[in-house]
């Protein structure tokens, strides 16, 4: 089965400019799109929360061709698109990007492909600790108050930044264990903000 996926950050954008696009990509091609998804919603919205997860992850199997006009359109951050196209590649879906020219499937390009983005988002979730941490500690030495107030509960926590990277990793069959210690944290803080993410 060939799905076409559009998607715009608003409701004031069209999704017409993208249908036709995918259509006449996939006429080149020698495809027929079977069925269309198309949602008006931001890129950085969890793809739980859009029809990107909770149709075309879903329903989708293997073999099936995914095509969409530009890999932008899976999400805004690398870490979320990385862990979108592992999700596809893992179960043999391919992804077919119109304006980037990728063809991403089971084979050892894709796979090479695959690790760059891993790779690239390992890197930029070590820059934004990095950045954090700079930030703190410059806040420190201007007198800054660090932290929640005295008896002021939480609404963000250390793992909060990583809310998306721990789902998809846990979908793939990550253990609870390596990948904690892949986020510094014990299995128990883990356990805790996934307790957190479940109830709110």
């Amino acid at each position: 089965m060939v799905y076409g996926y559009i998607r715009v950050s608003t409701g004031h954008q069209n999704t017409e400019n993208q249908k036709m696009e995918i259509e006449r990509f996939c006429k080149q091609k020698s495809l027929k799109v079977d069925y269309w998804i198309e949602e008006k919603i931001s890129g950085t919205k969890s793809p739980e929360k859009r029809k990107l997860g909770k149709i075309l992850m879903n329903s989708s199997r293997k073999g099936d061709i995914v095509v969409c006009t530009e890999i932008s359109r899976l999400g805004r951050s690398l870490i979320m698109i990385m862990n979108i196209l592992q999700f596809f590649l893992d179960r043999e879906i391919k992804v077919w990007t119109i304006k980037d020219g990728y063809r991403l499937g089971n084979d050892i390009q894709s796979k090479v492909l695959a690790f760059a983005f891993g790779l690239s988002a390992e890197i930029e979730r070590k820059l934004i600790s990095e950045r954090t941490k700079i930030g703190l500690q410059r806040a420190r030495k201007e007198g800054k108050r660090i932290g929640r107030k005295a008896g002021q509960k939480s609404k963000k926590y250390k793992l909060s930044p990583y809310d998306e990277y721990i789902k998809f990793q846990l979908i793939y069959g990550r253990t609870k264990a390596s990948l904690a210690r892949e986020l510094g944290v014990t299995r128990s803080t883990l356990e805790n903000h996934l307790k957190r993410i479940m109830f709110n």
